[in-house]
Parts: C-alpha cells; sequence; structure tokens
C-alpha cells in the first residue's frame, strides 16, 4: 500500500485519539464519582483502591500482549476488537449491583482498554514516520490526556448530580462507537514483517508480579503480616522468574534489550513516577474536596479545573519541544513542577487555604502537561519498526503501573493515617506522607530526566538500536533512516477491508 496522503494521516491521527480519549476520559471520570460510588454501594477506601486499580491493574498486564499480537495477527484488527470491547465493559460497569460486580466489569473494560492505547501508538507511529511530524503527533495525542482531564471532572460532576454515578460510563458508548465504524473505513491494516510468537509463561509471570504487588500494597494496613509477606514473597519470585527467562527466548515478551538503551530505561521509569504522581494526586485531591470540604462532584470538578487546563496546554507545547529540541527540557521542567507542587501540599498545607489550593492544581498540571510527549516519543524513537507495538506497550504499562501503584501506595498510606479517627479532623495529617510520595516521584522525573537526556544516554540508545538492528535481521529503527542501503525496512500494510 502506498504512503497514506497527509489528509488520511491526520484522520488516522484523529481515531487514535478517540480512544484515548474514552480510555483517559474514564479514569478522570471516575475519580469524580469515587465518594458517591462509596457511599452508594458502601465501599470502604480499600474499595475504592480497588474500582480503580482492577482497571489499570489488568491493563498493565496485558499491554505488552496486546502490542505484540496487534504487531503479529494485525493492528487495525486488535484495535478494532479493544474498542468493542471497551464499550461494551462500559455498558456492563453501569450496570453494577454491588461493588464486587463493579470491579468485575471494570476488568473486562480494562482487556478492551489494553488493545486500544499502545496499538493507537503502533499506527500512529508506523503512519507519521517523519521524526518531526511524530513527534507533533505525539504531542496532540498528549493533548487528549488534557482534554479528558479537563473535560472529565465536569462532565462527570454534572452526570453524578443530576443522573447518578452510572451514567459516568455512558459516555463512552457514543465515542465508542464511532471509533469503532470510522476505524472499520478509514484505518489500513498494518503488521509486523515477521510475526512474534505468543509468550504465555512471561505474561503469567507479569500477572503474578504486578497482581501480587497491588494486592499486598492495597491490603497491608488491614491483613496480616504473614499475609503480606506471602504475596510480597511472590512478587519477588515473579520479578526473579521474568529475569532469568525472558533473555532466553528468542521472542519474549518484554525484550530486554530494549533497556539497554538509558533513555528507554529513563522514560520507563519516569512514566511510572509521573503516572503514580498523577493517579495519587487525584485520588488524595477528590477525596478531600467532596469528604472534607462537603464540595458536590461538579464543583469538586471546578477545582481541579486549573490543573487540567494546564496539561490541555501544556501538552502539545512539550511535543513540539520535544521534535526540535528533544526531550530535556520537557523532563526537567515537569519534574520541578510536579516537585514543587507536592513540597507545596506536604509542607505548606496548600489545601489549607484557596490560593494556595489553585496555586497547586497549577503548578501540578504545568508539570503533568509537559512530561507526556518525551516519555512516548524516548520508546518509539530508535527501536525497530517491527517492534512498535511492544516498545509502545512497555511504555504504556510503566503509565498503568505507575497508576496502579500510585493509587495502591498513597491509598494505603491515607487508610493508615486514618484509621478509626474521624475523617474530616484526621484527613489532612493523614494525607501528607502521599503528598511526599508525591514530591519524590516529581524529583524521580528531574533527576533521571538529567541523567537519561545527555550525550552519554544517546550513545547508550544508538548501541542499544543497533544490537536491535543487527539481531532483528536488519529492519530500520523508528523515525530513522536505515543503516543498511539507505532504505527504510517497510512495514507489511494491508488495504482496508
Amino acid at each position: 500500500m502506498s504512503e497514506l496522503s497527509p489528509r488520511r494521516r491526520m484522520l488516522v491521527l484523529a481515531i487514535c485519539c478517540m480512544s484515548l480519549l474514552i480510555v483517559s476520559l474514564d479514569v478522570t471520570v471516575l475519580n469524580v464519582a469515587l465518594p458517591s460510588m462509596q457511599r452508594d454501594l458502601g465501599a470502604s477506601v480499600a474499595g475504592m483502591q480497588w474500582a480503580l486499580d482492577a482497571y489499570t491493574l489488568v491493563l498493565a498486564s496485558l499491554l505488552m500482549l496486546a502490542g505484540s499480537t496487534a504487531d503479529r495477527i494485525g493492528r487495525r484488527r486488535v484495535f478494532k476488537a479493544g474498542l468493542a470491547l471497551f464499550t461494551l465493559g462500559s455498558v456492563l460497569c453501569s450496570l453494577a449491583p454491588s461493588l464486587d460486580w463493579l470491579i468485575a466489569f471494570r476488568m473486562i473494560q480494562a482487556i478492551g482498554g489494553s488493545m486500544l492505547n499502545p496499538v493507537a501508538m503502533s499506527i500512529i507511529t508506523n503512519t507519521f514516520t517523519d521524526p518531526r511530524e511524530r513527534a507533533r503527533a505525539i504531542g496532540a495525542w498528549g493533548a487528549v490526556v488534557g482534554i479528558s482531564m479537563a473535560a472529565g471532572p465536569i462532565v462527570g460532576g454534572l452526570l453524578v448530580d443530576s443522573v447518578g454515578w452510572r451514567s459516568i460510563f455512558w459516555i463512552n458508548l457514543p465515542v465508542g462507537l464511532a471509533a469503532l465504524l470510522l476505524t472499520w473505513r478509514y484505518v489500513p491494516e498494518s503488521r509486523a514483517p515477521k510475526a512474534r510468537r505468543p509468550d504465555p509463561v512471561g505474561q503469567l509471570l507479569v500477572i503474578a508480579l504486578l497482581g501480587s504487588l497491588t494486592y499486598a500494597i492495597i491490603e497491608a494496613p488491614s491483613s496480616p503480616v504473614s499475609q503480606t509477606l506471602t504475596f510480597g514473597a511472590v512478587v519477588l519470585a515473579a520479578l526473579l522468574g521474568l529475569l532469568y527467562y525472558e533473555p532466553r527466548r528468542t521472542e519474549p515478551l518484554i525484550d530486554l534489550r530494549f533497556f539497554r538503551s538509558a533513555p528507554f530505561s529513563g522514560a520507563t521509569v519516569i512514566a511510572v513516577s509521573a503516572f503514580a504522581a498523577l493517579s495519587g494526586f487525584l485520588f488524595l485531591s477528590t477525596l478531600y474536596l467532596q469528604n472534607v470540604r462537603g464540595l458536590s462532584a461538579l464543583n469538586a470538578g471546578l477545582w481541579m479545573l486549573p490543573m487540567a487546563v494546564m496539561c490541555f496546554v501544556c501538552a502539545p507545547i512539550s511535543g513540539r519541544l520535544v521534535g526540535s529540541r528533544g526531550p530535556r527540557f520537557s523532563l526537567l521542567m515537569a519534574g520541578v513542577a510536579m516537585t514543587a507542587s507536592g513540597v507545596l501540599f506536604a509542607a505548606f498545607d496548600a489545601e489549607s487555604s484557596n490560593v494556595t489550593l489553585v496555586i497547586g492544581y497549577f503548578v501540578f498540571g504545568l508539570g503533568f502537561g509537559f512530561v507526556n510527549a518525551p516519555i512516548t516519543n524516548t520508546a518509539v524513537s530508535g527501536m525497530p519498526r517491527a517492534q512498535a507495538g511492544v516498545a509502545a506497550a512497555v511504555a504504556s504499562t510503566s503509565r498503568q503501573t505507575g497508576g496502579t501503584l500510585g493509587v495502591a501506595v498513597i491509598g494505603a498510606v491515607l487508610a493508615s493515617g486514618i484509621g478509626s479517627g474521624q475523617y474530616r479532623e484526621v484527613f489532612a495529617a493523614a494525607a501528607r506522607p502521599g503528598w511526599w510520595i508525591i514530591a519524590g516521584c516529581g524529583l524521580a522525573v528531574l533527576v533521571l530526566g538529567a541523567v537519561t537526556t545527555g550525550g552519554w544516554a544517546r550513545r547508550t540508545a544508538e548501541r542499544a538500536a543497533g544490537r536491535l538492528e543487527d539481531e532483528g535481521g536488519g529492519e530500520s529503527r523508528t523515525g530513522s533512516p536505515a543503516v543498511r542501503n539507505g532504505a527504510r525496512a517497510p512495514e507489511r500494510q494491508v488495504a482496508p477491508e
């Protein structure tokens, strides 16, 4: 198939952004609805953590499988299946009769969601082959996260206050169905030149690692120490199993050779840190605004609007800066701003004053708006296009793992601090360690952003890409000319059915 026209490329980007919109909107809308769901379903703090983490946990566990499967059987095919399943899961969530059923239906949603973002990013990577065009496309992709953060709290607040929390899942239906029809009509099929074999052992080890880690953290405040230690042992065994087993497979689920690149490894840890900070920030803010200040869901959403607007404004700026100047400035800006916001809440009780509260939200939104584009661009740049789905899936997995850990860790810290005390009286003190954790995540973004974007880091990326090309049969790197014969190894593309 010939290269797509500029208009068709922009249409493909818009369709992919629609999938990101419903997945991101689902997270922000759900955060606003948490207090209402908690009252209606009679759930504890841990129950609300599971309502969030059941989704991100399954998502993180299956993203790499979805990425490699899409490279093997067809990206458009997997993308369409994901849209259909996510939409079905949304309908089921709106009908959930209890917290247990809601958690189960959220997991169905997550199975569909795992087929969307990494596959969409792989489609974008193979549609926009010019590095500058791709960076701008990724900037637009990141702006959608800002749109979802801006619209989510307000839309969610309006729906929760007027119709009820179940209605927050309805908004996924029209967008999901429209994206499905447009994908069927306009997105070309593409596959990797060489199909990758499934890795069931690696997949089971990833599920055991993430599932046991999340369970141990969330349930630690209310579970016996022996139970927590048991799950901790499972985590360690699964991690050691992955480190031993995966390098010995010809086509592993997690290609550890990617991590020879310092920028790629740095982007992975930065993604975990940034999204742990975001999920913890939203979790604490939502509970504080509604359960402590007593605001309605809509008013709570309006208070968080400065954060969302800054994400929306800064994401495309960051994408353009990454395309023209590289990722360093965006990462440093993100690290400074996120750290400052966390310290403002932890050390200066930002929530005690309306002015400092707004400033804290504003600064965090600025930082998070700058962080997404450099993560994504670093993850896919320099990697063989044949493994674009896997490379994008590692970045997406890191985000979801960070989101899962942020809610699990900060929620557990909050639950331990509240204990049996009066919720409103003890919330600020109980949340303070959580704010320090968020500040620490911002500091990790700052330090790693400085260390993994210099000359030494670029040389490790070039060596890693060269080895991947040599060991992968000479396939060219994403966004850069092939080093052999001056030609780019073509992706296998199939005309729309």
